[in-house]
């Protein structure tokens, strides 16, 4: 039975300085972080995204597109990468059917108890894990992640790539994890459901669930979606 991961991505107070936005209805944009490393090859800046939101402080940054969904912001694959052992080692388990979920802190627009949260934002479905060790050794891996930001750096630093199969998705409508009252707090989908406790700065680390828990989360997911 399939298990799944959530891992925190996207746009915040410190990169590039404020977190994208969520509507009251639940629909959200997808910004991502700016791009810190040199690239080969050139990158999107914020003013190349289709956002609502008024990045013009920032038009001219590269931003760092991972995870990249297809049909949003120019990309057309599913994919994911990631240099940091935290959240490398974790995603090395993930097996095919396996779900891997991106959540974001995202800045609440109109009436809500918070002013910021943290919502799962999109799902893959997993279908392939490699390493950064097959992605130099393997044409065919390099050719399957060619449009990950991380095989766009130089050096490529990945010690982990994740290809999500065609039922993976940017979500429609966002799908909080934080708990009403406060972004800090942790709610149900976190402290029922995965491993986590909910203590400190949860919104920080890898979300574990197990088979069950991933059954629910989807069911929940798709509850919310339009």
């Amino acid at each position: 039975m399939a298990r799944s991961l959530a891992i925190n991505v996207g746009a915040n107070t410190t990169l590039p300085g404020f977190r994208g936005p969520i509507y009251p209805d639940g629909r959200f944009e997808y910004v991502p972080i700016p791009e810190r490393a040199p690239v080969a090859e050139p990158v999107p800046t914020y003013a190349d995204l289709s956002l609502d939101i008024d990045v013009s402080e920032v038009a001219d940054r590269p931003v760092h597109l991972d995870p990249e969904f297809a049909g949003v912001h120019g990309s057309t694959a599913y994919t994911y990468g990631d240099n940091h052992g935290v959240k490398a080692g974790p995603l090395s388990t993930l097996d095919p059917g396996d779900s891997l979920f991106f959540y974001a802190t995202l800045s609440a627009r109109g009436d809500a108890a918070a002013d910021w949260g943290a919502y799962l934002i999109g799902e893959f479905r997993v279908d392939r894990v490699c390493t950064g060790e097959e992605y130099r050794e393997d044409a065919a891996v390099r050719e399957r992640f060619a449009s990950n930001a991380h095989a766009k750096r130089d050096p490529f630093d990945a010690e982990v790539l994740v290809a999500g199969g065609p039922d993976s998705r940017l979500f429609d409508r966002a799908v909080r994890l934080s708990a009403a009252e406060a972004g800090a707090t942790a709610g149900p989908l976190v402290t029922d459901l995965s491993s986590d406790s909910g203590k400190g700065p949860w919104w920080r680390r890898v979300l574990r669930y197990d088979a069950d828990a991933t059954a629910r989360l989807r069911t929940v997911v798709d509850h919310h979606q339009p």
